[in-house]
């Protein structure tokens, strides 16, 4: 069997041209002309025997095999790009973005960063949080460079990694409201993923509920269960020691595994975020335990 090699230079023409949406901004970025970065992803496509991506219009639409393309060659640029950096000594500097989501245990992350931070003093640090959906679409509009955040169901060009959560449903340990009917729920607000997730889980078991209390976050949800306010998804890195687990027993069904993302646009990415990611990419692995996925 003949092994394929994939070019580094046609695999960043390829992620360029997908963080910049087009074969003509990412000529002006690679210093190249746009009929030559054309000619980069024909020779890809042929390489592979793929077709990697479509225009509709003026709008760049990866494939399946493009999307499944783009996170190894996000991984292997990554690669690349650190060994580089490493063997010519680039310094890190500069400002780095950061978007957390506030629908997901970021303790460990933020020490991460900080540690980051300790070890790099020519850095500043941005962090913002939010709604995944939010801080993901701060992400596209290049507000911020790097973001962790859940997958919903639509594609995401800019994912680099993605990691599986189980989900827990949590109530408060001294007030149980886990028999009201209809259920009531704490929640983040509408586009939460762990949201849909509870929503779809009564639904099948065939119990009513309602949001009893809303707040975008977890700190909030945190507390509004642990009073009793009512039920809610969470990972068990933010059950509190006044809440408790509740299960199928008590009449609620397992919820849907959640997926956690690193996302960036590797064109736009600097030294410095090159390094960060891989302090991220480290500590998201040692808090998921086995393999990611």
């Amino acid at each position: 069997m003949n092994e394929i090699n994939l070019p580094i230079d046609l695999l960043r023409a390829f992620v360029t041209v997908i963080d910049l949406g087009g074969h003509t901004r990412a000529a002006e970025v690679l210093n190249r002309s746009q009929p030559a970065v054309s000619l980069q992803m024909k020779r890809l496509e042929d390489l592979l025997e793929k077709k990697l991506m479509v225009f509709e219009g003026r709008l760049l639409k990866l494939t399946e095999d493009g999307e499944a393309l783009a996170v190894y060659a996000r991984q292997l640029l990554r690669l690349n790009d650190e060994a580089v950096a490493k063997l010519l000594a680039r310094h890190a500097h500069g400002t780095l973005r950061i978007g957390l989501p506030t629908d997901f245990a970021v303790a460990f992350l933020q020490e991460a960063i900080s540690d980051f931070i300790r070890e790099r003093h020519l850095v500043d640090v941005e962090i913002v949080c939010g709604l995944s959906r939010d801080i993901l679409d701060r992400l596209h509009r290049n507000e911020l460079d790097i973001v962790v955040g859940l997958l919903g169901a639509e594609a995401n060009p800019y994912l680099v990694r993605a990691w599986e959560e189980q989900p827990i449903w949590a109530g408060s340990r001294l007030n149980d409201v886990r028999r009201l009917q209809p259920v009531p729920l704490a929640a983040h607000p509408e586009g939460c993923e762990y949201r849909r997730r509870m929503f779809a889980a009564l639904r099948s078991a065939g119990r009513a509920w309602r949001v009893a209390y809303t707040n975008p976050e977890i700190g909030g949800l945190q507390k509004a269960v642990s009073v009793g306010l009512g039920v809610t998804a969470l990972t068990r890195k933010t059950l509190l020691p006044d809440m408790v687990v509740l299960t199928a027993e008590d009449g609620f069904p397992p919820l849907e595994t959640i997926r956690i993302g690193l996302f960036y646009k590797h064109a736009l990415l600097t030294t410095a975020g090159l390094q960060l990611v891989n302090c991220l990419i480290a500590s998201l692995d040692d808090a998921a335990g086995p393999a990611p996925r």
